[in-house]
C-alpha cells in the first residue's frame, strides 16, 4: 500500500441516493466498480494505480456509506450504471476506463450500454449473467432459492446454495453453515445483496449488438484460477457472443483483494491496451 496516497472523499446527491466516492492520484481516470464490493475493497489496488492514474472508487448504492432514501429499493445494473455515470460527470475528468468485477462488471457493462459517452474502456471482470448461458430460466430459479433460504433466516443455508451455483468450493465454516462473525454494518450489506441486488444483477441481459458495435472498447475479463466457476463460464460465453476472446487476469474471483500487488500489473497491461 501507498501509505503516501492522498484519499479526497465526498458525496454526491443523485435522485433517490447520496453516493459516497473516493479519488486518488493524478492522471488519466480509472473507476473501481463492485457490487456488492464498495470501495473499501478496492483501496489496496486503488493505491497501486494512484501512481499514474486518477482513481475513482465508490460504495454502490444501499451499501455502506452509499445510503438510499427507500433502504428496501431494489439495486438494478440500470441504476448503478446511472449512479456511476453521475459520478464521472461530477469528477469532469472523463471519459474514463472502468474496471468492474463480479456485480460491477455487470454495472460497467450496463454503463457501456447506456452511457457510452463516459467510457472509452469497460472491462467486465468475471459478470455473473445468467442470461448468456444455457437454461438461464433454471439458474434464475436457483438464485430466487438461494434469496428465500436467506429470507427464511438460514443465512450459512444461503451461503452455502450460493456457492454451490457458484461452483465454488465452501471453506469448511461455510460447509456447516456457521457464518464467520460481521460486524453490523457487514450483515446490513449482506442482506441488501441478498435480498435487493443479487437477483437484478444476475438477471440482466445484456444488449451484445451494443456491446459489439458501440464506440467503448469492450474487454471480457476472467481469472486464471476460475476455470470451471460459474463466472468463468459466464465470461466465456459473453465474450463468444461479442466476438473475442476473455482476458486472463491472475488469480480467482476475488484476485484484487486477495493479491492486489500481483492483480495491478495485468490490469496496467490491458488498460494500456494489451
Amino acid at each position: 500500500m501507498n501509505r503516501t496516497t492522498t484519499i479526497t472523499t465526498g458525496t454526491l446527491r443523485v435522485s433517490d441516493a447520496t453516493l459516497h466516492y473516493e479519488v486518488r492520484g493524478e492522471g488519466p481516470l480509472v473507476a473501481l466498480v463492485g457490487a456488492p464490493m464498495d470501495a473499501t475493497f478496492f483501496a489496496p489496488l486503488a493505491d497501486l494505480l494512484a501512481a499514474d492514474h486518477t482513481v475513482l472508487t465508490t460504495d454502490p448504492r444501499g451499501l455502506n456509506r452509499s445510503v438510499l432514501d427507500t433502504p428496501e429499493q431494489d439495486s438494478t445494473p440500470g441504476l448503478r450504471a446511472d449512479d456511476l455515470s453521475l459520478l464521472l460527470e461530477h469528477l469532469g475528468r472523463g471519459p474514463a476506463a472502468v474496471f468492474g468485477s463480479s456485480g460491477g462488471a455487470v454495472t460497467a457493462l450496463a454503463l457501456a450500454v447506456a452511457h457510452p459517452e463516459r467510457a472509452h474502456t469497460v472491462i467486465a471482470h468475471e459478470a455473473p449473467l445468467n442470461h448468456v448461458l444455457d437454461d438461464p430460466a433454471g439458474r434464475d430459479a436457483a438464485v430466487e432459492d438461494i434469496i428465500a433460504t436467506y429470507a427464511s433466516g438460514d443465512v450459512g443455508g444461503a451461503w452455502v446454495k450460493f456457492l454451490v451455483n457458484a461452483n465454488i468450493p465452501p471453506a469448511p465454516d461455510e460447509e456447516s453453515g456457521a457464518p464467520a462473525e460481521r460486524d453490523p454494518r457487514q450483515v446490513a450489506d449482506e442482506r441488501f445483496w441478498f435480498l435487493h441486488e443479487m437477483r437484478e444483477t444476475t438477471r440482466w441481459r445484456p444488449d451484445i449488438a451494443a456491446l459489439r458495435d458501440g464506440p467503448v472498447r469492450v474487454v471480457v475479463g476472467v481469472g486464471q484460477d476460475s476455470a470451471g466457476q460459474f463466472c468463468d463460464l459466464t465470461s466465456a460465453a459473453l465474450a463468444t457472443a461479442l466476438g473475442t476472446e476473455p482476458t486472463v487476469f491472475p488469480g480467482g474471483h476475488i484476485a484484487f483483494v486477495d493479491d492486489p500487488a500481483g492483480f495491478a500489473p495485468r490490469l496496467r497491461e490491458v488498460l494500456n491496451g494489451g
